[in-house]
């Protein structure tokens, strides 16, 4: 069933502010400040990073951060001969297990472009 940019953006929110309030989760806590830091603009700008997010997350077939990757690449202004071409890379390197990730994938962004 396909999820909507809402309703991820909804359950996202909801379940890290969950879990940043927690007592002694300071790793949590220290993961979230490293990842945030690490896709800033650096000597790899913005969009290159969140490409390499969302082929890493393809491969490891983690549907949600594929999803927060691609909100990220829209908003980095993505096209979709750009996404494609990633997709294909993904798919190369991840073999055909990543299919039906790619067909989520595809399917959130046709959300996220409404």
């Amino acid at each position: 069933m396909a999820i909507t940019l809402l309703e991820f953006n909804d359950y996202r929110e909801k379940m890290n502010e969950r879990l940043l309030s927690a007592e002694n989760n300071k790793v949590y806590k220290r993961i979230v400040n490293v990842d945030t830091n690490a896709y800033l603009d650096g000597e790899l700008p913005v969009k290159t990073k969140e490409l390499l997010g969302l082929v890493a997350s393809m491969v490891l077939r983690c549907d949600d951060c594929v999803r927060y990757h691609l909100i990220k690449c829209y908003e980095n202004g993505l096209t979709e001969a750009e996404l494609m071409e990633v997709m294909g890379i993904a798919n190369l390197v991840g073999g055909t297990i990543v299919i039906p990730h790619t067909r989520r994938a595809i399917e959130f962004w046709d959300e996220l472009n409404k």
